[in-house]
């Protein structure tokens, strides 16, 4: 840690959440300021990595400067009025639960911005790419740090519109449809989780995220917190997603670009669960006792559809994708996070958050992997790359074979890898669930969840199988091109993230621990 003082520690989270908007805007002028390339497509893909790169660098030295020694403490905050008669004001601000995701949101985006750098998707101008892009991590950090109910909803539906287009845009075979499916889900979902908000605000008689949380849901009656837990929380569980309101994310993984699909599985579904840990638990906890049992079954049945989804995938003969797969996977693996939620403890909420930046930092690497993989085949169906001259990945890209039967190994939750603890703290806060939940119950949901990580190893271990093992590269065969230099570069700070949160866990569970304590106990004072 870093002392800085609090006026640049404001500074610095302003610019974190503002700073790519003008970027974006800076993107669409005739030139981008100061950057030169040998055209002027070179020039904004450079523009776009030193915006996100600026943003990066500004979120490492926020963690740097971030005080430790009290994670639990809202810290870097602003608090200006915005709309007065409703008492809608710009707040902003960061602690031990937010504070990961804007780093891992930060992080990946830079690395998408390189990527496209090197590979840029094929499409319409790079102009408008990079523009969406940024306005896409502008809504997304915005996300993770405002304390105010009508701002939280703008920024989450901020990152509506430019997913829609690099889907739709950028996107492969099927894309429209994909896209429509896409904001249409999480649009109605949306509308819905307004009311809510707008419930909450209106009884309680503020929208300040602090006060409410503060609170506890002492100035909302039961049936108040009922009604905002349902309809909040639909909106938040399309976005997540959990099962069965998760129809439109394997359509949309499959057609997005590779940087689309890191974002969306990476950070996107990371919006929906965070929702569930910093608005409905402290802010009305008498509605989501009622509704957390259905929560985690709800859970514990997109753990098992996701598995057995991706196990008839990865079954020969089905012409399964494997872009599809880790987009079902994806639901799976959710549904520990959502299970981990459900149980309302420290142990299952520090799971979840645990849970949470672990799937963003292996799925993310996943999609990099079989982008990659697709590039070199030209296609991503599983029949087609088991089959290719009977010489897979080990074979012909050993270093590309490595790294993906590496993902997959730490993605099935293999202990010492960043995938393990969160499952594993999941199913221990199912173990014992918070007071006036039904142990009988939980214990059910728990040997399930079990019971999916199982499926998990299974599925995955078939794909090491089918996709990477393989003979020799047969004699006279054209090579494909193993791991290249930016590829390397965009990879490695996944990989060495994820040895590190599976070693050092304590890293991460150091920063969330105090300030979920204390979010369940009755927020921040």
């Amino acid at each position: 840690m870093i002392d800085i003082s609090e006026s640049v520690m404001q500074f610095l989270l302003a610019l974190i959440v503002a700073g790519p908007l003008l970027g974006a805007a800076a993107a669409l002028l005739p030139a981008p300021p100061g950057l030169k390339g040998r055209s002027p497509d070179q020039a904004v893909l450079r523009h776009g990595v030193t915006v996100t790169g600026v943003i990066l660098l500004a979120a490492l030295v926020l963690a740097l400067g971030f005080d430790h020694d009290h994670p639990s403490k809202m810290q870097a905050t602003t608090d200006i009025s915005w709309i007065r008669a409703l008492d809608v004001r710009i707040h902003l601000g960061v602690d031990g639960i937010s504070l990961p995701l804007l780093v891992l949101t930060a992080l990946l985006t830079f690395l998408c911005a390189l990527y496209s750098y090197f590979k840029m998707p094929s499409g319409p101008s790079p102009k408008a790419f990079v523009a969406l892009l940024l306005v896409l991590e502008s809504g997304t950090l915005a996300t993770f740090a405002v304390l105010d109910l009508v701002l939280f909803f703008l920024a989450f539906e901020m990152v509506l519109v430019p997913m829609y287009f690099l889907i739709a845009r950028w996107g492969g075979e099927g894309r429209q449809a994909a896209a429509w499916k896409f904001i249409l889900y999480t649009l109605l979902g949306s509308v819905v989780m307004l009311l809510g908000l707008l419930l909450i605000g209106l009884k309680a008689g503020t929208f300040d995220m602090v006060a409410l949380a503060t609170d506890n849901g002492r100035g909302l009656t039961t049936s108040v917190q009922v009604i905002a837990v349902l309809a909040i929380g639909l909106g938040l569980a399309v976005k997540t997603p959990m099962w069965p309101l998760h129809s439109w994310l394997p359509d949309a993984h499959t057609a997005a670009p590779t940087v689309g699909s890191v974002l969306l599985a990476g950070v996107l579904l990371k919006m929906g669960t965070y929702g569930f840990v910093r608005i409905v638990l402290p802010i009305a906890p008498e509605g989501m006792a009622t509704f957390a049992p259905y929560l985690a079954a709800f859970a514990v049945a997109g753990i098992i559809y996701g598995s057995l989804a991706c196990l008839a995938l990865v079954k020969p003969g089905n012409k399964g994708d494997l872009k599809r797969l880790i987009a079902y996977s994806s639901v799976g693996h959710m549904g520990f996070v959502l299970l981990g939620i459900a149980t309302m403890t420290p142990t299952g909420v520090n799971g979840a958050l645990f849970a949470n930046i672990a799937h963003g930092l292996v799925t993310g690497l996943l999609f990099f992997l079989v982008g990659a993989v697709k590039d070199r085949y030209g296609t991503a169906d599983l029949d087609t790359l088991a089959g290719a001259t009977g010489a897979a990945l080990y074979g012909r890209a050993p270093r590309l074979g490595a790294l993906l039967a590496f993902a997959a190994v730490a993605s099935l939750g293999l202990p010492g890898l960043a995938g393990f603890w969160g499952e594993m703290l999941a199913l221990f806060g199912a173990f014992d669930p918070a007071e006036g939940l039904s142990r009988p119950a939980f214990l059910t949901f728990m040997a399930i969840g079990a019971f999916g990580t199982l499926l998990t190893a299974a599925y995955l271990l078939l794909v090491v199988r089918r996709v990477c093992m393989g003979g020799p590269r047969p004699a006279g065969e054209t090579a494909i091109a193993d791991v290249q230099g930016y590829e390397f570069a965009a990879w490695t700070p996944l990989v060495a993230l994820t040895v590190l949160a599976g070693l050092w866990p304590a890293v991460l569970l150091g920063l969330t621990d105090p300030a979920v304590q204390q979010l369940l106990a009755g927020g921040p004072r």
